[in-house]
């Protein structure tokens, strides 16, 4: 079981996204997702977020909300809890990011990116402003089979 923190950090009517164009095997490649990472030991999911936020564009996250866990299966890459957090205040630059490119994106052209199809659905929790939830998403491949919202399925 891996444990992840995500962070969609908010800037007015813009996300900042990260387009993963530059890791060799990555299971995200050319999609554009949120900033995070897998837990170091001994971290909480906050401070995962908080390092991988600052790790990946050096700005350091000084407002932030837990929004909910999403549990992730996969045939090809294993079980994970991701942990899903927003951020509405930051300090510092934008600056390089190994991974991929972050890019401040309006939040209406979000739908426009190509992104995993259950990213889809906890977006728009978050836009909703869903209350704290449990996702669960069931990949085969790179399909979206069964997603799950705090126990009860959305899609079969």
């Amino acid at each position: 079981m891996i444990n992840t923190s995500l962070c969609y950090v908010f800037r007015g009517d813009e996300v900042l996204m990260l387009h993963r164009t530059k890791k060799k095997n990555d299971l995200n490649h050319d999609k554009w997702v949120g900033l995070g990472g897998k837990f170091e030991e001994g971290e909480s999911p906050e401070d995962c977020v908080l390092r991988e936020v600052r790790e990946e564009t050096g700005l350091r996250l000084t407002s932030w909300r837990y929004r909910g866990i999403v549990t992730f299966v996969s045939d090809r890459y294993g079980t994970e809890w991701m942990h899903l957090f927003t951020a509405d205040a930051f300090e510092g630059e934008l600056g390089e990011c190994d991974e991929g490119d972050p890019v401040w994106i309006p939040r209406n052209r979000l739908h426009e990116l190509p992104q995993w199809e259950g990213d889809r659905i906890f977006l728009r929790l978050l836009e909703e402003e869903a209350p704290f939830f449990s996702l669960k998403l069931v990949y085969e491949g790179e399909n979206l089979r069964e997603a799950v919202l705090n126990g009860q399925r959305i899609r079969a």
